[in-house]
């Protein structure tokens, strides 16, 4: 079984920074997909990062170039979002997801099989 958490949400001030983390388990970590998605409240979710750990490949959304970093730990099985210079439209619940047979890497919500609970982000102006 496929675990995912999420952690390291919480309120920040505009230009501030916060770092994400997702522990996977039940999954080969390395040759995996894991993306960040948000969903601000009355909004769509969408994909904000992915890494496949395995090809040394990262996706951004424009939204988040230059500002948001995506790494992995493969000891610790840990997919971290560095976020910086955070902006209020950086709000929402941040999901973590893998896409266990990393064939796509992308924002495309449904390629992603298995989620997180999330983790929220409140970027006070």
């Amino acid at each position: 079984e496929v675990q995912i958490v999420e952690s390291g949400g919480g309120l920040v001030q505009a230009g501030g920074s916060l770092r994400l983390s997702c522990v996977i388990s039940g999954t080969t970590f390395a040759d995996s997909a894991i993306g960040w998605f948000r969903q601000a409240p009355g909004k769509a979710r969408e994909g904000v990062s992915a890494i496949d750990i395995g090809r040394h490949d990262t996706y951004y959304a424009d939204s988040v170039k230059g500002r948001f970093t995506i790494s992995g730990d493969r000891v610790s099985n840990t997919v971290y979002l560095q976020m910086d210079s955070l902006k209020p439209e950086d709000t929402g619940v941040y999901y973590c997801a893998v896409e266990p047979a990393a064939i796509y890497l992308g924002p495309d919500a449904r390629e992603y099989t298995y989620w997180g609970q999330g983790t929220h982000v409140t970027v006070s102006s």
